[in-house]
């Protein structure tokens, strides 16, 4: 006999950006993103005010990590720049790649940072009441270009897992994202990229063209 799962009602503080009923959270003080941004002086020069801050803190509800079911949850981010570059999270695309997500602006303005794995780079703009459908097998990062809080409510497979050494490997996301100096924003290439050899690429595609040739 199937043991059905309880349904939950989760309310969200678009203040602390906080989830009630939350399974879990995790926090992104500002000295564990060494290494994200192009300008290392100017992180190094940031850390004596900003080192145990925290930049981006993450509730969420994880009933199980089964095919079927789904993962949500809130992303809280501040506001902020290292040298030009605006604040970013780890970024990632799922360990089973072949999974989506939507994320859901709730609060401030921001972009979701999306590359495939042959290196194309898609922005989508994320103010409140926006929603964002990042597609199966790119790669996400999302970037707070505004002056408050970036709120945004997050969903996704629950057996899709999460893969960060993906961008690492790369150098990073071939794409910068860093004040245009009028008061927005622009994109710019991230000089220590390297392009993904087509070993990695057909692994990030395996699930999809065992199928396609089966």
């Amino acid at each position: 006999m199937t043991q059905l799962f309880e349904p939950v009602g989760c309310k969200v503080d678009l203040q602390t950006g906080a989830m009630s009923d939350a399974t879990g959270d995790y926090q992104k003080r500002f000295r564990d993103l060494e290494g994200l941004y192009a300008d290392a002086d100017a992180f190094s020069a940031m850390q004596a005010e900003w080192n145990d801050t925290v930049v981006y803190e993450v509730s969420e509800f994880r009933p199980n990590e089964r095919s079927g079911d789904l993962i949500f949850g809130v992303t809280r981010m501040l506001p902020g720049k290292v040298g030009t570059e605006y604040f970013v999270t780890r970024g990632h695309i799922h360990r089973q790649a072949d999974r989506p997500e939507i994320y859901y602006g709730q609060k401030g303005r921001g972009l979701m940072l999306m590359e495939s794995p042959e290196g194309e780079i898609r922005v989508v703009e994320i103010d409140a009441q926006t929603v964002c459908y990042v597609p199966p097998y790119w790669i996400h990062r999302s970037v707070n270009v505004g002056d408050e809080e970036l709120v945004m409510l997050f969903c996704y497979p629950a057996d899709s897992g999460q893969d960060y050494d993906c961008i690492a490997k790369a150098g990073g996301m071939r794409a910068r994202i860093v004040d245009d100096g009028k008061g927005g924003w622009k994109q710019v290439d991230n000089a220590g990229w390297r392009m993904r050899d087509a070993a990695t690429i057909a692994a990030l595609y395996g699930h999809q063209q065992k199928e396609e040739t089966a």
